[in-house]
């Protein structure tokens, strides 16, 4: 694929993800490639090009005499990959501990308290946000770069249903809070690393719970 084509799926790409996750195309939505075609200017080809990649991703899926249609938020889906989730940013966190510096660390607490306002001002959207750059600037010290591609990757999947999560369980969002500062602490104490997996693993297992347990 040419880099211009590579720009075009890129773009048709990019439009689609962020009205999904918007909620402008909302689960069941049918995807049109001719009409997206025209909204974007461009021809059918990049377009089924992206939808392929957000089929890939879980985002969209092909129905019988339907076509593209955007995928309905799976509740078991959604507890499977957190699930997933947790072994993976235990891994990466026990690894990346060795390497977070000091600047790193008191980042991870200006984030935690962000998150900390956003939660008081119920800025739900805001809040998924910094815990993903939270989680995001510990993994980036791991030194796998593969490990730390794979967990990009299901966070991009989970994205539409991770604020889906916190909605129905608000209790979870403070006691992540509160999590995130013993996460901190071990990392600043430089505890064993088989700690520091186990906590960070048990951590994305308890909103996976709280999940299951909302009713």
């Amino acid at each position: 694929m040419g880099t211009k084509a590579k720009n075009k799926t890129q773009l048709a790409y990019e439009y689609m993800l962020s009205r999904i996750e918007s909620g402008v195309y909302g689960p069941g939505y049918r995807v049109v490639i001719d009409q997206i075609a025209r909204e974007l200017g461009l021809s059918s080809i990049p377009v089924r090009e992206a939808i392929r990649q957000l089929e890939a991703e879980g985002l969209v899926e092909f129905k019988p005499y339907a076509g593209a249609v955007v995928s309905t938020i799976n509740e078991n889906e959604y507890v499977e990959t957190l699930s997933v989730l947790a072994v993976l940013e235990g891994y990466a966190t026990a690894l990346g501990s060795a390497n977070l510096k000091k600047e790193a660390i008191n980042e991870l607490e200006r984030l935690n308290e962000r998150m900390e306002r956003a939660l008081e001002e119920l800025e739900l959207e805001r809040f998924s946000e910094l815990n993903y750059e939270f989680h995001a600037l510990i993994y980036a010290h791991c030194g796998n770069a593969y490990l730390e591609e794979q967990i990009k990757q299901i966070w991009q999947r989970m994205r539409r249903i991770r604020l889906y999560g916190f909605t129905f369980v608000p209790q979870r969002a403070k006691a992540s809070i509160e999590e995130h500062r013993e996460i901190i602490r071990l990392l600043r104490e430089q505890a064993p690393a088989h700690d520091i997996e186990q906590y960070v693993r048990q951590h994305k297992l308890n909103t996976a719970e709280a999940f299951k347990q909302r009713r």
